[in-house]
């Protein structure tokens, strides 16, 4: 059996949604210290809809892959499903990951819910902090 399903070689070698939105409504930024992989997710929101999202991933093929099918998962999509969606449900879509990789699609869904976070900072809107990742205290990420 091959080591990456044909889901994340497509992912990786035609990356969706790859880029920067100017002006951002949130920003999302995450990254593992072990393996060096940054990933930063950018939304456009509009009636609490995710109109438009885009990522900048520096790693490997695996988190490239979950960045670019992480975006296709919430693109339209309202900011509670994007809030709902698991590391787990991203690897699934991708076909699985090698168990060595599944830390990818962990950055993946933090990175998406950092963003949202930032965007209900920006606009002053009540959340639950305990849905939401504490990079500062966490064991897998490097502090920006």
């Amino acid at each position: 059996m091959a080591l990456y399903s044909e889901k994340v070689m497509d992912h990786f070698r035609n990356p969706r949604n790859v880029g920067v939105i100017e002006n951002a409504d949130g920003v999302g930024e995450v990254g593992n210290a072990k393996c060096g992989d940054i990933m930063k997710i950018y939304l456009k929101i509009e009636n609490d809809l995710i109109v438009d999202v885009k990522f900048e991933t520096f790693g490997c093929g695996s988190a490239i892959a979950s960045s670019s099918m992480a975006t296709e998962l919430i693109k339209g999509k309202p900011l509670s499903e994007a809030l709902a969606l698991t590391n787990k449900a991203v690897a699934e879509a991708l076909d699985g990951l090698p168990n060595h990789k599944l830390h990818c699609s962990v950055l993946a869904e933090e990175a998406i819910k950092k963003a949202i976070q930032d965007y209900y900072e920006k606009n002053g809107i009540e959340y639950d902090e305990t849905k939401f990742p504490d990079c500062e205290n966490c064991s897998h990420c490097s502090s920006h």
